[in-house]
């Protein structure tokens, strides 16, 4: 047939047979070689890369040690920094191998270490300040920390703080030659130089050693469960110990930045750390003026040295030692002095151990000769308030006649215990004020002490005494925030030592039978001069940040108020008219005031005896009134001649730079003066 063609010879079927042996023949054989690889494979990672891929699933785990925040600055109300952080290059050492001696590999690369020690060495005598204090090759290995007893494998160490620039230049050079060299910006705490109210801006201390104060134990124990870096804190990082640098410590704070670093196992670096930089803190503006706060501090310690060097009163006050004063604004709150004095300079040391303000708790950087604390008696500086209280429980008005006969009886007739004005002074008919000004005890005993027992019972009439102080902020927080505040000793209660309800309300009433701060007597002083409101004492005006912008702002807080009759704050002020403080003889504002004498027993020459501490409590002008002031001096005997010329030194201090009438009345340079004499002269 055309086109046909035959087909091939087809196979036949030992043929097929053959073919299909061959193709089982190589399946068998590929399956054997792929098994093979497969077991070798597994024999392999099994005992030859198995302990690295051990290695690398339980390491490969991500370490951050902490670097030390940038702390932000405390700034005064006329923007003198007062405290502030300058930066510092430190030089760390993270050990890239292990150096330790219980190790056959750690004693083998010893003499790397020690060789890396003298050449560090070597470079600090070359390039480092010559005046600074050397550090020899044991102190690097010391710091090095070979053997992990501080610090673990993977942390840096810190070698040398303070680097000068030659130094830096030299380990950023040559790091090849110094495995793990890590040169790391820190920052130095500087207060201001002429130790501006230290005791309220506080100082720091190292974390390790803080943690005795609660608020720091609480971050200490909170560190392991922290998840963000930069909050956690480190054993060697400096934290506010006191005052302000304390109370706002978060805010100055800011955060800490870290070395993220890849560790092995064993706790050593495992790669290249990666570093997160520091966020500096915020800046606290405190309300204290530097220019009112130094006056403050000098009037203190000059008038203490008057009462060494000058008869007083007959007879010279050696043992008047300490002085505390405050200024608060009246209608801010704003505390533009605090001073407890004699102070001391944070700069000569960060790791200080100083006693505390004496203006918040009961003594600051010393005690008087007789160990008196600055939280003492008022005296009759608490006389304003006994009267109130008197008017207000409608046990007189303020017309009333009383005839003070210079002594009042306390206790069961014909065993009366007689207390005196002070000398036995007899001031014959007078109205409450004039009680007040002529600090008549007699008028505060008979009239308030007796009244509120025979009005409530002795027990409650204790108890309605005591609502009144606190009401005042006496005996309670006046809520400045301040660590460590005190709220005062409440001894009218102590019964037992006063003998009776009716002695410990007739103490109480002009001032013997209360103790309690500085800062809380400024805080009743400005409530008497706005009839009634208790401000908070106000220490910050504004938190900014490194940028200027305002982040929080404080204004005027009122904790409570009183609502009295007008002609009831009209017989207080006339009352706080104190006569023959020669301090304020020429004074050109009318003024508030009030002098307290307190006594406190104290043994002398094997015997005890009665030394009398200072009080004064202020507020100018008397009509609208703009600072109130208070003073005390532990032992300085009378507080019209020892705590009054402190507080007239206030008032002048800040008619000069704020006002007491709104307008500053700056002093004048003696150049000044002599142009203004001869301008005088040339216009006649």
């Amino acid at each position: 047939m055309k086109g046909f063609k035959p087909y091939k010879d087809v196979p036949d079927e030992s043929e097929i047979k053959r073919r299909f042996n061959g193709r089982i023949n190589i399946f068998f054989f590929s399956t054997f070689v792929i098994f093979c690889v497969i077991i070798i494979r597994m024999a392999i990672l099994q005992f030859v890369e198995g302990p690295e891929l051990a290695s690398q699933e339980i390491g490969g785990e991500q370490k951050n040690f902490p670097l030390q925040p940038i702390r932000g600055s405390i700034i005064d109300a006329s923007g003198n920094k007062l405290a502030y952080s300058t930066s510092s290059d430190s030089l760390y050492i993270t050990l890239m191998k292990d150096y330790s001696k219980k190790t056959d590999k750690g004693k083998a690369n010893r003499p790397e270490a020690e060789e890396m020690a003298k050449q560090i060495v070597q470079a600090f005598n070359k390039y480092g300040d010559p005046k600074a204090e050397p550090i020899t090759v044991k102190e690097v290995i010391k710091r090095l920390d070979l053997e992990y007893n501080k610090q673990h494998g993977y942390e840096p160490r810190l070698i040398k703080s303070d680097l000068s620039k030659k130094e830096i230049a030299y380990f950023m050079e040559n790091r090849a030659k110094f495995p793990g060299a890590l040169i790391v910006e820190e920052n130095v705490r500087h207060y201001d130089p002429d130790t501006v109210a230290v005791q309220t801006i506080g100082y720091l201390k190292q974390f390790k050693g803080a943690k005795s104060l609660k608020d720091y134990e609480a971050i200490d124990q909170g560190n392991k469960d922290q998840k963000d870096p930069g909050l956690i804190y480190m054993e060697e990082e400096w934290i506010g110990f006191d005052g302000l640098e304390r109370m706002f410590q978060e805010e100055l704070r800011g955060k800490s930045g870290y070395l993220n670093i890849p560790i092995n196992p064993q706790n050593m670096v495992d790669g290249v750390p990666t570093m997160v930089a520091p966020e500096k803190g915020y800046n606290i503006h405190t309300t204290i003026h530097k220019d009112i706060q130094l006056a403050t501090e000098q009037a203190i310690m000059e008038q203490l040295e008057y009462l060494h060097t000058h008869p007083v009163s007959g007879k010279l006050h050696k043992d008047a030692l300490t002085g505390y004063a405050v200024a608060m604004e009246v209608d801010t709150g704003n505390i533009i002095a605090m001073a407890s004095m004699p102070d001391y300079d944070p700069n000569e040391g960060l790791d200080i151990n100083a006693s505390g303000n004496g203006t918040i708790t009961i003594f600051g950087s010393g005690r008087s000769g007789h160990n008196f604390e600055s939280m003492i008696f008022l005296g009759s500086v608490i006389k304003p308030l006994t009267v109130m209280i008197g008017l207000n429980e409608g046990l007189f008005g303020p017309d009333y006649i009383y005839n003070d006969q210079g002594y009042a009886l306390i206790g069961r007739e014909g065993s009366e215990t007689r207390i005196s004005n002070s000398s036995g002074h007899r001031n014959g008919p007078i109205k409450p004020s004039k009680a007040i000004q002529q600090s008549s005890n007699a008028f505060m005993i008979d009239m308030i002490g007796k009244e509120l027992v025979k009005k409530y019972g002795g027990e409650k009439g204790v108890k309605k005494w005591d609502e009144y102080m606190e009401l005042f902020g006496l005996g309670v927080s006046t809520g400045s925030g301040l660590p460590g505040e005190l709220s005062g000793r409440k001894e009218y209660f102590d019964i037992k030592s006063a003998g009776s309800n009716l002695a410990a309300l007739a103490y109480a009433s002009f001032g013997q039978m209360g103790k309690y701060t500085p800062l809380q007597l400024a805080q009743y002083t400005v409530m008497l001069a706005n009839e009634g409101k208790r401000i908070k004492p106000q220490l910050v005006s504004k938190i900014t940040d490194q940028n200027g912008n305002v982040v929080e702002k404080f204004g005027v807080e009122v904790l409570n108020e009183v609502d009295y009759p007008k002609a009831y704050w009209q017989t207080i002020k006339q009352g706080m008219n104190t006569q023959g403080l020669a301090a304020f003889s020429d004074f050109k504002y009318d003024f508030a005031r009030k002098t307290g004498t307190s006594e406190q027993a104290a043994r002398v020459d094997g015997r005890w005896t009665k030394i009398d501490n200072g009080v004064f409590i202020a507020f100018a002008p008397r009509e609208n009134p703009k600072l109130a002031v208070a003073v005390v001096v532990p032992e300085g005997g009378f507080g019209s001649q020892s705590a009054a010329p402190i507080g007239r030194k206030i008032f002048d201090a800040y008619d000069e730079v704020y006002g007491l009438d709104g307008t500053p009345h700056p002093k004048k340079t003696e150049e000044q003066t002599e142009d203004s004499s001869q301008g005088e002269a040339e216009g006649n």
